[in-house]
């Protein structure tokens, strides 16, 4: 494997741009008989003479001319990343990538992170629940936005907001017409539910087999959108967020309450990359939106 000879190099390019050793060394805040170990390092390592030396001053050999050509590139490489480091620390640059299981919850975080960080490339990818972690995990994704706790510990889980679910039909739905509902009255009727393993199922099941009330599970769909749509279309109850409910001619929310029935957002980072710059300024937005919305 190559030995790594960064600080002998840029002794070496000190030197020969000033004609000295001296003169490199105060250009590198460094001491005289450091540079010239360095330079001597080169030397001795690879066999070749890189200066001739006159008194205090020092003239490159022909192949010291060869490897000064080579530096420039080197320090104008170094320079440039520099620059490109300080901008990105000044600007608020740079990207961030977020998997988030829809986009009701993490639009408004986007908007926000938009405004206050106008350069900020953002990619968003969607999944459910288990996609985010894995995501996460693989680092494929920075910060992720989910509906329950993650109990991992390698996981950083922030609570965002409580959000109330509700049910919906289509307008002719029998139940549609009724201006009080209970529970109860769901009994026996069609659901459009999400797959196995949804936290928004998770949530209905629980709450429906308090209250001892049974329904029929038709349909299982694995998007919060085709549930949507399948309900729309006449077939069957659904169950979604209240901020994730849009407002449709074809459906109502049914005038049902049930304190129990609502998900909590929460907003996930590998808690190894919690101070990563991107990743800290979106959570102090997600904690200044959560103040806002009165988290409880």
């Amino acid at each position: 494997m190559p030995i790594s000879h960064g600080s002998e190099l840029r002794a070496f390019h000190a030197a020969a741009r000033v004609g000295s050793m001296s003169g490199g060394a105060r250009h590198l805040g460094l001491t005289q008989p450091t540079v010239s170990a360095h330079v001597a390092t080169l030397e001795s390592t690879y066999g070749v003479e890189l200066f001739f030396r006159r008194g205090r001053r020092v003239e490159l050999t022909e192949f010291g001319r060869s490897l000064l050509e080579t530096t420039h590139r080197l320090v104008d490489a170094e320079v440039e990343a520099l620059s490109l480091l300080l901008h990105a620390r000044n600007s608020g640059s740079g990207h961030l990538r977020i998997c988030a299981v829809g986009p009701y919850n993490v639009t408004p975080m986007l908007s926000e992170l938009r405004r206050v960080h106008p350069g900020v490339r953002i990619s968003m990818s969607v999944g459910d629940s288990q996609q985010i972690l894995e995501s996460i995990a693989s680092y494929q994704s920075d910060v992720g936005v989910l509906v329950h706790p993650v109990a991992d510990p390698r996981i950083f889980c922030l609570p965002y907001r409580k959000q109330p679910l509700v049910f919906f039909a289509a307008a002719s739905h029998p139940l549609a017409r009724r201006a009080k509902l209970t529970m109860a009255d769901l009994a026996g009727h069609s659901f459009v539910m999400r797959e196995q393993g949804s936290t928004t199922r998770r949530v209905l099941e629980q709450c429906l087999a308090q209250e001892g009330v049974q329904v029929r599970i038709d349909l299982e769909i694995g998007s919060r959108e085709a549930v949507r749509e399948a309900v729309a279309q006449g077939l069957g109850i659904g169950v979604v967020s209240d901020a994730a409910y849009l407002v449709d001619p074809r459906t109502v929310k049914l005038p049902i309450r049930c304190d129990q029935l609502f998900t909590h957002a929460h907003v996930v980072c590998l808690r190894e990359r919690r101070d990563v710059r991107m990743i800290a300024q979106f959570f102090a937005i997600v904690l200044a939106l959560r103040s806002r919305n009165k988290f409880k």
